[in-house]
């Protein structure tokens, strides 16, 4: 009973005389808010509530004597229905479909009194029964199937005898499965003393023609019922579990119909969590009374004992409640016949001879999350639990239970989820007061998995005192054994492993400073280092590692992509020191580090003093960074460079000096360390050579070939053979190699002679015998030397006659050139009569007025001046200039005019000085005109105007000038208006 005083069962009378006058109700079916009447004169009476309306079937047609009906059966779609007569004229089966007016006849099943029907609900349809098994009474089972289409049944086949104990079969249920190679079948099906079960692959007569070679699998129980039943609870069309009404009690238990899909038999034994209902729990003391009918729902079972129905907890076996029912004085002597279940539609039904009465559920599960808590089976409990309350309730018996016995730490799980019946904070003191302060870390970490991620105070606060919890752990842990830190599999280890993941997975909700505080006043530096890599403060991981003395653990820490490359180099100084090798490679390893940050570090490190076979990690770093990564920075080039001075082998600071580093880059330098800086380092550690390379460098010849020949006169050689571009500084460097090579010869004078001479010929001729001769003394002989100067005096000869052939080349080509004046004098060109301006078109020898007095030219005879090109055209001067000033550029123009205006203006005043008359010494002196006009013909008739560049440039001027624009556009064709078109007709 409900605490609200609401009933879990309800009785309501559905129809009184529902056998409307075709007799007395002999047997009841439902199936999908349909119900089937069998009545005692042989009827079928079918109510569709669904529907609203009832259609009365009449079995007894054409048979002799009384008729009633056996039993009547329902499909779960309330369309097929199958009947059983019996009577005087025999038994007969009946099928009939929903659309049928009149029903068939299973002729194949005369005389055979059908008991039970299973159907295959989960392939029927309205149009198809599909397989159906029917049970009879002799202990046979037979297969049919019907199409609504066909009119009649498709097959009966036989499939079964029970024939060791020959008994009626009384009740059936049938489930399928699909699998992958076709469909699984599950039979269970009772008779008065046993309960069998059939199960097999393919089709039901393959499934039972199997059992003829093994044994058929059963249950029997002692005592006999004369109603045997067998009921399935369907739950989503499925059957989840089984009841069967036996001579010694409900039998009931849970179906699973997967667990055997494998073996092509399977085991017939698909039954789980079995028990049996004694009927005595039902009599409460009295004789106990066996149940004449039963139903079954989700957690009970309906029990009808008498006249009521017995309401049994599935799981309790408590009576919860006793039905009554409103029986009609001629329905008392007989009473409530029967009970039957619709499980579409989750009602059932009760009927007497006349009546029928619905039975309804009012939402039975709502307290069994309270009967599995009475039972102790709290899963149960909880899969039944409909609100927080209810689950909190289960959570509280649980733990309860669990600490009286002592198990705390499953006591504490459970408090852990327990929201609303208990606080936290009772909880913990519950645990505090004991002393449990395991089982005290244990809720606080249930509590935090149980937790909303909305709660962010709550949460760091738990998590923040779990952390003390597990700190205190390890320190108790450590005071009890001693030994505990280096034992592996000591409890301390475990713990110390469960911590780290605590913080791992708590990373984000832990106060920082806080935590960090904790574990460093619990002295737990490990677990600080691992808590603050976890919170990305490398610097303190970093840090302990190198107190530590574990250079390769800190840089793989810098190593990770996340680190600050800052930290790179805050940590190098400390690193370096503490291993070179390890720590070069990560900086060689690492991308973006900037060497000249490191240039502190790598200076730290060679100040040390190292051993001479010991290679040297800064160089090589350094060697990586120039040569490798192509760096430009002048400090890494310095730094580098100094620590090559300090080597005693020179040959690494001699190539790192010769080797160009920006090469290939368009006016880049050759070197990026500083030169000044170089040669200061070089002479303090009396790398001479290397200075000889540097003052070359920075074109100090002098300085270098000087400091050279105190290290080595090839090497003071080849210094000055570098010059090139300066013949005295070259040979001044020769002579400073000279007079060395003449004042450190300590041999006989002859040989001092001799390898001087030798000197001599290694300058290609550069220095001569009397360049050298000052470095000599005085009193050496004239003989020593003669060879050299006899050879010296005829180099000389051959020079002179060869400025004498050169000057007499020179005289003969004036000659020739005198000679061609003299001819360009001479030379003339021949005009012919009809020769024409190339500019104006007139003929050149024609006199006009107009030309008779050119500006700036004297008129001789009665012809206008003109000019004759070797080309053969010919143009007046006037033209020419006009032409000419035309084509030009602006400035020429300019230039042209200017000299005829002088011209013109020089030309007046001399006409008129001297009256118009010509004296000799007029004609022969050279004027002012003279060189006006030279510069006039040199400005317009240096090039014949037509085949000179003139012309050529004239191709890329536009063929309409500016000033030709209103002469263009009187050329345009305008459109005129329609009115005034004129049509010109062409005769064709």
């Amino acid at each position: 009973m409900d605490p609200a005083g609401r009933q879990v069962f309800t009785v309501d009378l559905l129809e009184r005389y529902a056998a409307k006058g075709r007799g007395v109700i002999t047997c009841m079916a439902a199936g999908n808010d349909v119900i089937l009447l069998g009545t005692s004169k042989g009827w079928v009476i079918r109510h569709d509530f669904g529907l609203g309306d009832s259609t009365e079937i009449d079995l007894s047609t054409g048979r002799p004597g009384e008729q009633s009906i056996h039993r009547v059966f329902v499909d779960p779609g309330g369309s097929h229905c199958i009947a059983t007569v019996v009577g005087s004229g025999g038994v007969d089966t009946f099928y009939t479909h929903a659309k049928w007016i009149k029903p068939r006849v299973l002729t194949k099943l005369k005389g055979l009194v059908v008991n039970a029907v299973a159907w295959n609900r989960l392939l029927i349809t309205e149009a198809s029964t599909k397989e159906v098994i029917l049970g009879t009474d002799n202990g046979q089972l037979h297969e049919i199937a019907v199409d609504e289409k066909d009119k009649r049944e498709k097959y009966i086949k036989f499939l079964f005898q029970l024939e060791e104990l020959p008994e009626a079969f009384m009740d059936l249920q049938m489930e399928t499965a699909s699998i992958m190679n076709g469909t699984r079948y599950y039979v269970m099906a009772v008779t008065p003393t046993r309960l069998y079960s059939f199960t097999g692959i393919g089709s039901l007569e393959t499934v039972f023609a199997s059992y003829l070679d093994r044994a058929v699998h059963f249950m029997e129980l002692p005592g006999e019922i004369p109603n045997s039943e067998l009921h399935f609870y369907i739950k989503q069309r499925r059957a989840v579990h089984f009841a069967w009404l036996s001579g010694a009690g409900i039998y009931h238990g849970g179906l699973n119909f997967g667990a055997h899909h494998g073996s092509p038999n399977g085991d017939e034994n698909f039954v789980e969590n079995k028990a049996l209902l004694d009927y005595s729990k039902l009599s409460e003391g009295a004789e106990a009374v066996k149940p004449s009918s039963m139903a079954v729902s989700e957690f009970h079972f309906l029990l009808l004992i008498g006249n009521k129905v017995k309401v049994v907890n599935r799981i309790s076996e408590n009576i919860i409640e006793e039905l009554q029912f409103d029986l009609t004085s001629e329905s008392v002597s007989r009473g409530i016949i029967g009970l039957c279940s619709d499980a579409t539609a989750g009602l059932f039904y009760a009927y007497d001879q006349n009546s029928v009465y619905q039975v309804s559920v009012n939402d039975e599960g709502r307290d069994m999350w309270k009967v599995y808590l009475d039972m102790n089976e709290y899963a149960g409990a909880l899969s039944n639990c409909r609100d927080p309350l209810q689950r909190d309730q289960v959570y509280l018996v649980q733990a309860e239970a669990a600490f009286a016995s002592k198990d705390y730490h499953r006591a504490a799980s459970f408090f852990a989820k327990i929201n609303y019946m208990l606080s936290f904070e009772e909880i913990t003191l519950k645990f505090i007061t004991i002393g449990e302060q395991d089982a005290l870390r244990t809720f606080l970490l249930r509590k935090l998995d149980n937790l909303a991620k909305d709660d962010k105070c709550q949460i760091t606060m738990i998590s923040t005192w779990a952390t003390e919890l597990y700190l205190d752990k390890i320190n108790r842990l450590l005071l009890e054994d001693d030994t505990a830190v280096v034992n592996h599999g000591s409890e301390y280890q475990s713990v110390i492993k469960e911590f780290r993941a605590f913080l791992g997975d708590c990373k984000d909700v832990l106060d920082e400073a806080t935590t960090m505080r904790l574990l460093e006043s619990y002295g737990r530096v490990e677990e600080l280092v691992y808590f603050a890599s976890l919170k990305e403060q490398y610097e303190i991981v970093v840090h302990h590692y190198i107190q530590q003395g574990e250079a390769k653990k800190a840089l793989e820490v810098l190593q990770k992509p996340a680190v600050p490359i800052d930290l790179q180099y805050k940590f190098a100084p400390d690193l370096i020191m503490l291993d070179a090798y390890e720590t070069v490679e990560s900086w060689m390893a690492t991308k973006n580090l900037n060497p000249r940050k490191l240039i502190p570090a790598m200076m730290r490190y060679s100040s040390e003093p190292h051993a001479k076979n010991e290679t040297h990690e800064v160089i090589k770093y350094l060697e990586y960074c120039v040569h490798r990564l192509h760096n430009e920075d002048p400090g890494v080039h310095n730094l580098l460079l100094s620590l090559y001075a300090k080597q005693e082998d020179d040959s690494a600071l001699l190539r790192f000096l010769q080797c160009k580093f920006g090469k290939g880059r368009e006016n880049g330098p050759e070197f990026f360390y500083d030169p000044k800086y170089a040669l200061r380092l070089c002479l303090k550690e009396k790398r001479m050579r290397a200075c000889v390379h540097i003052y070359s460098m920075m074109s100090m010849h002098e300085e270098a070939v000087a400091l050279a020949l105190q290290v080595d006169p090839e090497l003071a050689m080849a210094e000055a053979d570098k010059v090139e571009d300066d013949e005295d500084l070259r040979k001044k460097l020769w002579l400073m190699v000279a007079k060395h090579v003449i004042e450190q010869e300590k041999g006989a004078k002859r040989e001092n002679i001799r390898k001087a001479i030798a000197f001599l010929k290694e300058t290609d001729g550069l220095l001569k015998i009397e360049d050298i001769l000052p470095f000599f003394p005085d009193f050496a002989l004239i003989d020593d030397f003669k060879e050299a100067i006899c050879s010296s005096l005829e180099d000389y000869n051959k020079q002179i006659e060869l400025l004498k052939q050169e000057m007499n080349d020179a005289t003969h080509g004036a000659d020739n050139i005198r000679n061609d004046i003299s001819a360009l004098a001479q030379r003339y060109a021949v005009i012919e009569r009809e020769e024409e301006c190339g500019a104006c078109r007139r003929k050149i020898l024609t006199v006009g007025r107009e030309y008779q007095m050119a500006r700036g030219y004297t008129s001789i005879g009665p012809m206008a001046p003109f000019y004759v090109f070797p080309c053969g055209h010919a143009f007046h001067a006037q033209c020419l200039i006009a032409h000419v000033t035309r084509c030009t550029n602006e400035a020429q123009a300019e230039y042209i005019l200017d000299l005829q205006k002088q011209l013109t203006l020089i030309g007046g005043e001399a006409r008129k000085d001297s009256n118009g008359s010509l004296t000799e010494e007029s004609i022969t002196s050279v004027t002012p005109v003279d060189k006006l006009r030279s510069q006039l013909d040199d400005a317009i008739a240096s090039e014949c105007p037509f085949c000179g560049d003139l012309m050529i440039r004239e191709i890329s001027l536009n063929f309409i000038l500016p000033e030709e624009a209103l002469q263009v556009a009187s050329w345009e064709i305008k459109p005129s208006s329609l009115g005034s078109q004129r049509t010109l007709s062409l005769p064709l």
